[in-house]
């Protein structure tokens, strides 16, 4: 796992880059999420479709794309979509993905919204994937909150994956990357407690002292522990 490399700056670094910006020019992505490998870096987006379906967003597929210099992108379309998940019937809703390598498996995780958090592999950073459950990933009982999932392997090997908006909860991945420990939390779901020393201190709109945390959690590493780094109300 020396080759993945988590960077909660890439963006950063790719707009100081010569090249043109911005990178992708011919769809409307977002939620950007780059992974090393190999000397590679892939960069795995959500895709709003050129047209909005009820004045809401629209989103069916997740899109790749790669680059060794940081300058030329190469575009490797679709690498998958909510066709993948025959257990529902959402048509809408391929939101903020991740993808990590592992044991030579690379492992996409997808919000989908209202369905919860589900999970891919393929033998390939570009694909095809595949489902390998044949359900969603992880079974809670607030699926319309559980969305941008981030995912990373600390130096004890142990997986994590984290996501959530306006809560943030964690699961223990298991080694196989597609089940997660069900002896911790709420039936492997643990809740982190939102406090105002973590988060940073925020009026809610109901007048009750919260949280600036909003959503996007992140996972990545520097130097050698895992670092969090999240998106919260007025800064990110």
């Amino acid at each position: 796992m020396k080759k993945q490399i988590f960077i909660l700056i890439f963006i950063a670094a790719t707009f100081a880059c010569s090249a043109q910006n911005p990178i992708v020019q011919t769809y409307y992505t977002a939620d950007p999420a780059p992974m090393v490998h190999d000397g590679t870096v892939y960069l795995y987006t959500s895709h709003d479709e050129d047209e909005t379906v009820k004045n809401f967003f629209t989103m069916y597929d997740w899109r790749c794309y790669s680059t060794t210099d940081m300058v030329n992108w190469t575009d490797h379309g679709a690498i998958a979509s909510l066709k993948n998940f025959t257990w529902m019937d959402k048509t809408n809703g391929a939101w903020a993905p991740q993808c990590i390598g592992r044991h030579g498996k690379f492992y996409l995780y997808v919000p989908i919204h209202g369905e919860g958090i589900a999970v891919l592999v393929s033998d390939s950073p570009t694909g095809p994937f595949s489902d390998p459950i044949g359900k969603r990933l992880v079974d809670s009982d607030h699926i319309w909150q559980d969305i941008d999932p981030t995912v990373a392997i600390d130096d004890n090997g142990q997986a994590w994956l984290y996501w959530g908006n306006p809560k943030l909860w964690y699961v223990k991945l298991n080694e196989d990357m597609v089940s997660y420990d069900r002896s911790v939390g709420d039936n492997g779901i643990v809740s982190i407690e939102m406090t105002a020393q973590a988060f940073g201190s925020k009026e809610g709109r109901d007048g009750k002292p919260g949280t600036t945390y909003t959503e996007g959690p992140w996972l990545f590493k520097r130097n050698s522990p895992l670092v969090h780094g999240v998106c919260g109300s007025g800064y990110s």
